[in-house]
């Protein structure tokens, strides 16, 4: 996947477009080389010896996901009236903001996006958080998520189109709090086309993810 790709890359000398999309999934470079298995993903180790805020479950076991308060999102993403689909809609709120929270809490086994993601997009997704990390960088403002089209088969897989305005959107250097602001232009819209399917915990996972930066099709 290549969300928030463009802030980064914007704002990190010598970091280039192409290694953000391999880390994120996008195209063969979300593949890795264990079959599109991550460490931690199936036997449940963990990064981190405490458990941060995203790792709490809540009834439904799906995990609590607390957004910190200089993040903030609008989904505008209204229901179908078809179940299957508002499912696909609400989990795949939940799996963003997941991905989101590994980024803030510098761990690329975090549980909670593991419980949203796997094969080859769980490997691209740790790669692309591992990417933070090591830049010791981490994520800010106001996120804005719109134009879904999403699909649902009778096999229990699902697809889900959907654009991104990072308008907003600022990466965070930890070490010295330093927001790193940039314009908006052309390439603060990504679209986004994932591939999900039904797990046997009925959560809908996402198995692919392919994105556009700067895609013709979420203009304003």
């Amino acid at each position: 996947m290549t969300r928030r790709s463009r802030l980064l890359t914007t704002a990190t000398a010598g970091v280039t477009a192409a290694l953000l999309l391999a880390g994120c999934g996008g195209g063969d470079g979300g593949k890795s080389d264990s079959n599109g298995k991550i460490a931690g993903a199936d036997t449940g180790a963990s990064a981190s010896t405490s458990a941060p805020p995203s790792a709490s479950a809540s009834a439904d076991g799906r995990p609590k996901l607390d957004t910190p308060s200089d993040l903030s999102y609008q989904f505008d993403w209204p229901q179908t009236g078809n179940a299957d689909k508002d499912e696909v809609l609400a989990d795949s709120e939940q799996s963003i903001k997941a991905v989101d929270l590994a980024i803030v809490h510098q761990d690329a086994l975090d549980k909670a996006y593991l419980y949203y993601y796997e094969g080859e997009a769980a490997a691209g997704t740790q790669k692309f958080i591992q990417n933070y990390v090591d830049h010791k960088a981490s994520i800010t403002g106001a996120y804005r998520f719109y134009s879904p089209d999403v699909a649902v088969s009778k096999d229990g897989t699902a697809s889900l189109s959907y654009c991104e305005d990072q308008g907003k959107a600022f990466v965070k250097y930890l070490k010295t709090n330093e927001i790193k602001k940039t314009k908006v232009t052309a390439k603060s819209y990504v679209s986004y086309h994932t591939s999900l399917k039904k797990n046997a915990k009925g959560v809908w996972v996402v198995e692919k993810i392919i994105s556009q930066i700067g895609s013709a099709e979420c203009q304003p």
